[in-house]
């Protein structure tokens, strides 16, 4: 497809870059705007009381006539869990995306009552034009099917994103198409948009082959109930449990709604046949325990997940039994390993066996490529140019290393923030302008309402409290009617500091005295009762708690 046109490409990310998660990537030329994933991120731990972090979509937001598609890589949260969020926010005109994908994004929409209707399933022939674009796919080998890296044709320059990857010569699902993805290389390719998620470790990743082998090995020579964690997303790991389970006559019972809906779209999109294999809880209570399997969430150690509640035994369903073997299908996603450990602590304790990722069983594989992997990727495509996307600071640091160990020259290699853009001009990249691209907290289904301010006010009343300062003012008289009324949550305890807070009172009814006067202020009487308070506290307890003053106004005749 050949083009005409002058104007420079960009390429930037509002989500994806120094970080894992999020994966927000796009691509603009003229008047057209195409977007690679919309993903979420789970919030840190010091994040209170939100639940989701997704990209900012104020830049789209301004140029929301300019966009023309979204592409989905893969169905994981981290590329497709801001779609809900992204279709109240801004006009998207249809989403492109493989066929498992699609099912994980429509069942995410129902859920949110979101009618959509340009979802659109792609394969890897198909290709998408734009008056000045054009998409193609190529297939490649991830944790989930239908993963696809993208190729964007531009008047510019050829764009690669390989999406999330792996190179498994013996997967579980297809194999990844390195001659397609030669094919692209051989092409030329301008710039290159590749994952860095494994950019630190060496070598090549360990085969799903090798997973599965080990898998029903601890199966087949167990004769207690198997409880297994893993991801729910992770459908070829589900899929060969699902297998080895009906070799060795072993039924299924489900626990985790991500894992019950994960399952039911895996055997709607064909991915697993033997749905007679499933039990419910009750039947699974019922069977001899070397004939029960129970797959379970909870892989990174979250409280409330299945395996968290089992091993704390406050699961309704399920207690544990001596003979139980637990399995931890999974790796720790940084930050999770203090939880895992707890939860592993806790099944250690009521005596069960439990198996993780070792180099004696191999019960777990990444679905992204070590170092070796990253090599093979660029030398398959062969870019002029290189980005490293899908990873922290440090990894894509690592990777744009990998791509000059590769033979580019180290100024054609970019390691970006979100909202920094890349400038293409005739094949020519350099850095561009930055636009906004901060993190957008989700907190229920209100989107952005919780900013900084917010989340400051959080982690001060978690760590320190509030103190509330309830008084009447009789604003005729100027005077002050009553004492104040000290209200306090989470500074001290009340039944145990009776003198404090009465001190508390005295101080605030000298801080609003001080400041009665015609004509009332009453932004004045506030900060006055917030220092004296605050002041006093501190010198006190240490602690800094949030002060809120309410001055009621009482009109006395």
């Amino acid at each position: 497809m050949k083009f005409s046109n002058n104007i420079e490409t960009k390429v930037f990310a509002l989500g994806g870059l120094g970080e894992v998660g999020k994966n927000m990537y796009c691509i603009m030329h003229g008047n057209e705007i195409i977007i690679i994933d919309a993903g979420m991120s789970i919030p840190a731990s010091d994040l209170l009381g939100v639940d989701y972090v997704i990209p900012d979509f104020s830049f789209l937001k301004k140029n929301e006539s300019k966009i023309k598609a979204l592409f989905i890589t893969h169905g994981h949260e981290d590329h497709i869990g801001a779609i809900p969020f992204l279709l109240q926010t801004v006009n998207i005109p249809f989403i492109y995306a493989p066929n498992q994908a699609v099912g994980l994004i429509r069942k995410k929409l129902e859920d949110r009552n979101i009618q959509y209707k340009n979802l659109i399933t792609y394969e890897e022939k198909t290709k998408v034009n734009f008056k000045s674009m054009q998409v193609e796919f190529f297939r490649t080998t991830h944790s989930i099917p239908d993963s696809h890296g993208i190729c964007v044709t531009t008047p510019n320059g050829t764009i690669v994103a390989t999406g999330d990857f792996k190179f498994d010569f013996t997967p579980i699902g297809p194999m990844a198409n390195l001659h397609k993805m030669a094919q692209i290389g051989s092409r030329g390719v301008t710039l290159l948009l590749s994952d860095s998620t494994n950019a630190l470790n060496e070598g090549i990743s360990l085969s799903e082959s090798k997973v599965d082998t080990a898998l029903s090995e601890v199966i087949k020579r167990e004769t207690g109930r198997i409880i297994i964690a893993t991801f729910a997303s992770n459908i070829y790991r589900l899929k060969h449990i699902v297998d080895t389970c009906k070799r060795n006559n072993r039924k299924i019972a489900v626990f985790g709604r991500s894992m019950e809906n994960n399952i039911e779209i895996s055997i709607n999109g064909g991915y697993i046949k033997n749905k007679s294999i499933f039990v419910t809880p009750e039947e699974a209570n019922k069977l001899p325990n070397d004939q029960v399997c129970l797959l379970c969430t909870g892989s990174q150690g979250e409280p409330l997940a299945a395996l968290s509640r089992i091993a704390d035994g406050s699961h309704k369903q399920i207690k544990l039994q001596s003979d139980d073997v637990v399995i931890f299908s999974s790796s720790a996603i940084p930050g999770n390993a203090a939880a895992i450990g707890r939860t592993i602590n806790k099944l250690y304790m009521k005596g069960i066996k439990v198996f993780t990722n070792t180099s004696l069983e191999n019960v777990h594989s990444s679905g992204h490529g070590n170092e070796e992997e990253l090599k093979l990727m660029i030398r398959l495509i062969k870019p002029k140019y290189f980005m490293p996307f899908h990873g922290e600071y440090r990894m894509l640091k690592k990777h744009a290393d990998i791509g000059v160990m590769c033979g580019m020259p180290k100024e054609n290699t970019f390691v970006l923030g979100n909202g920094e853009m890349l400038s293409i001009n005739k094949g020519i990249v350099k850095r561009g302008e930055i636009i906004q691209a901060e993190d957008v907290y989700v907190d229920g289904n209100r989107i952005g309402d919780v900013s900084t301010a917010v989340m400051k006010d959080r982690k001060i009343m978690a760590n320190d409290g509030i103190i509330i300062v309830i008084a009447n003012i009789d604003t005729n008289k100027t005077s002050l009617l009553g004492n104040p009324n000290i209200i306090t949550r989470g500074f001290v305890l009340v039944n145990e500091n009776e003198q404090l807070l009465k001190n508390l009172e005295k101080i605030s009814k000298t801080a609003i005295i001080s400041k009665l006067k015609a004509p009332i202020n009453y932004n004045d009487i506030k900060q006055e009762i917030i220092n004296s308070i605050s002041s006093y506290s501190f010198t006190k307890t240490g602690r800094k708690p949030i002060v809120l003053p309410v001055i009621m106004d009482i009109k006395k005749s």
